[in-house]
């Protein structure tokens, strides 16, 4: 059996090119003739660091980013410190404590819009904090 299948199977094959002799060639189609615009594409990243970061809401990344920046905050790093709150507020903008020390590092920065707005958006969370009134002296003060 195993020859009458290698036989057949080498028929087959001998008869393919014959096949393909037989049916004529058709010529090219010629291709359309609008004009094409090439696709802009964004090349690719080849370091992942470079790509943009996509946030999304993770609380123990930003309580993570909250110990850091207290940590400069102590060390009178503010500039790390504002990065690490900012990044705090990023991964959860409803951690009214990070904006609030947020605030508190761009105020020691004498960036004084910045210092504003985080203290403003901590009142938005947290209106009835114990803090509350000593922070609205703190916004008036930076006009």
């Amino acid at each position: 059996m195993s020859r009458w299948v290698s036989t057949l199977l080498f028929s087959s094959l001998l008869a393919l090119p014959a096949r393909a002799q037989d049916v004529p060639k058709q010529p090219p189609k010629p291709p359309a003739q609008q004009p094409q615009q090439p696709e802009e594409q964004e090349p690719p990243e080849e370091d992942a660091n470079l790509k943009p970061k996509v946030y999304s809401f993770n609380p123990l990344q930003a309580n993570k980013e909250l110990q850091v920046g207290d940590l400069y905050l102590k060390k009178r790093s503010y500039k790390a410190a504002a990065g690490r709150f900012r990044e705090a507020t990023r991964w959860n903008p409803n951690l009214a404590e990070a904006w609030l020390r947020l605030g508190e590092a761009e105020e020691k920065r004498k960036n004084r819009k910045d210092a504003k707005e985080a203290y403003a958006k901590y009142l938005e969370l947290q209106p009835e904090a114990k803090d509350a009134a000593e922070i609205r002296k703190k916004i008036a003060s930076l006009h």
